[in-house]
């Protein structure tokens, strides 16, 4: 059962690092830092659109329209901060 906590922590700081990949890079590319005919940057930002933008799809539903600004990352990473700290704090003493 500890495996699996842990386990689960793992997948959520993973995935945080996941959205986070994704806003950098997106602003790179808006920017024109790196360009998107480069394959390898290609294939990075497919995967992390991939990896995020169903989950933020259903954020930005409940959200207001900012114009240019998209804060859906950062209340997708408020939203996995406060999931491992709830399981920091009412699962893990439930383990050990």
């Amino acid at each position: 059962m500890i495996a699996i906590f842990y386990l689960a922590l793992q997948i959520l700081k993973l995935y945080s690092y996941v959205v986070i990949a994704n806003v950098v890079i997106s602003w790179l590319v808006a920017f024109n830092v790196i360009n998107t005919s480069n394959r390898f940057v290609y294939l990075i930002l497919d995967f992390t659109y991939k990896m995020t933008e169903p989950i933020l799809i259903r954020i930005r539903r409940f959200l207001p329209n900012l114009g240019a600004f998209d804060i859906s990352p950062i209340v997708l990473l408020l939203l996995i901060w406060f999931v491992e700290m709830c399981m920091k704090l009412y699962i893990a003493p439930l383990i050990f």
